[in-house]
């Protein structure tokens, strides 16, 4: 009698269990056709081809805020490097158009590409009376006599390096490099390693103290100093610096650009940490970013007491006597610096994300002085 029992509760409870889940599928049901009618497009995704009015899809910044409203015109192009002779010609190093030459302060531009096999142009410098020497992506080193229309290849020890950065000290010409630092033998004419310890470390910055340190800005490595007038070192020290974003208290070791002044005051650039200053000599580094707007650091330049930075949102001048940073910015169209310069004749250089301007007052107003550049489309890259 009791095994009845059990069995007739049993297939109660199952009979239960079967009438739940029916009324549960008929409720699922009913919203999901809910859903259907209240949203008659579900399931039913317009796929269009785009509008041949819209820009083709690029890494290039567009020339105006309002360019976008507008049909795809192309753009000035990205000028990563800049230098200026002691005459004031204006040597512009653009990424995959080459180089442009001024002798009006940038009223005109001629492009200077003969001899030039890599148009991917990083740094530049110049030695009076004699050369301009252009830093490639891929192409090694190029050298242009100041009045010459001719590049010559000079990448003799490397052949198919990076090179970002240049030196010069004493007529000696150094260059930073995805494999280290090297410097040029004129006699050998060949690219020579100073210094071991920095292979395959990539240098974009380098300076130099008074008292022979050759310091290195490396991308993931930190600082590095070499002293040249000691004939027994060989090696690159670490200087094991510690720089730290005192808001986010995160150390940095990518660097991007280094300079020293007068006083022998180091600046470190990082990537996205700021500006640095050293007071003595490295031995010490504090944050000088205070109220910048902008960690990413693309140039710096001293001026006594004062420094100059580029970054990725303007012109910034740190002012000693002050003890903050006054935005230099106006009439800058293109706030993503690439590189600035200061002629010896006050005349200021900033090269953008998409051309370059010049300011006669010390960057209290920048005018725009791209016209000559031509207009850069959607471009290759420099491995393409």
């Amino acid at each position: 009698m009791k095994i009845e029992d059990t069995k007739k509760s049993s297939m109660r409870r199952s009979s239960t269990i079967t009438e739940m889940f029916r009324k549960l599928r008929r409720w699922c049901v009913g919203v999901i056709c809910a859903l259907l009618v209240l949203s008659p497009q579900v399931g039913r995704t317009e796929i269009r081809p785009p509008s041949s009015s819209e820009p083709p899809t690029s890494n290039l910044p567009l020339v105006h805020p309002k360019a976008a409203e507008r049909p795809w015109q192309g753009a000035a192009p990205s000028i990563q490097t800049l230098v200026v002779t002691p005459d004031g010609a204006v040597y512009a190093g653009s990424f995959g158009m080459g180089l442009f030459r001024s002798k009006d302060k940038g009223q005109s531009w001629e492009a200077l590409n003969r001899g030039l096999t890599d148009s991917f142009l990083l740094c530049l410098t110049v030695t009076p009376g004699k050369h301009v020497y252009a830093g490639t992506m891929r192409g090694g080193v190029y050298r242009l006599s100041l009045e010459g229309q001719q590049w010559e290849s000079i990448s003799q020890g490397l052949e198919g390096v990076e090179v970002k950065s240049f030196l010069v000290h004493k007529e000696q010409l150094y260059a930073g490099t995805g494999q280290g630092v090297f410097r040029w033998h004129e006699s050998d004419q060949e690219w020579l390693k100073t210094g071991v310890g920095l292979n395959q470390v990539l240098v974009p910055g380098l300076a130099i103290l008074d008292d022979g340190r050759l310091l290195a800005a490396t991308s993931g490595k930190g600082l590095h100093h070499f002293q040249l007038h000691d004939p027994e070192q060989s090696k690159w020290i670490d200087s094991q610096s510690v720089f730290v974003d005192p808001l986010e208290r995160l150390p940095h070791r990518y660097l991007r650009v280094i300079a020293v002044n007068q006083a022998q005051h180091i600046f470190l650039g990082t990537q996205d940490g700021g500006i640095f200053r050293s007071l003595d000599r490295g031995l010490s580094w504090a944050s000088l970013s205070g109220n910048l707007p902008n960690d990413s650091i693309r140039g710096i330049v001293p001026i006594k007491q004062d420094v100059v930075v580029a970054t990725g949102k303007g012109i910034f001048r740190w002012r000693h006597d002050a003890k903050r940073w006054q935005e230099l910015n106006e009439g800058l169209t293109r706030l993503a610096i690439q590189t600035l310069t200061i002629a010896a004749t006050g005349d200021w250089y900033a090269g953008t994300s998409s051309g370059a301007f010049r300011s006669d007052d010390e960057g209290a107003h920048w005018q725009n002085i791209s016209q000559g550049f031509g207009v850069q489309m959607a471009p290759k890259g420099p491995y393409d």
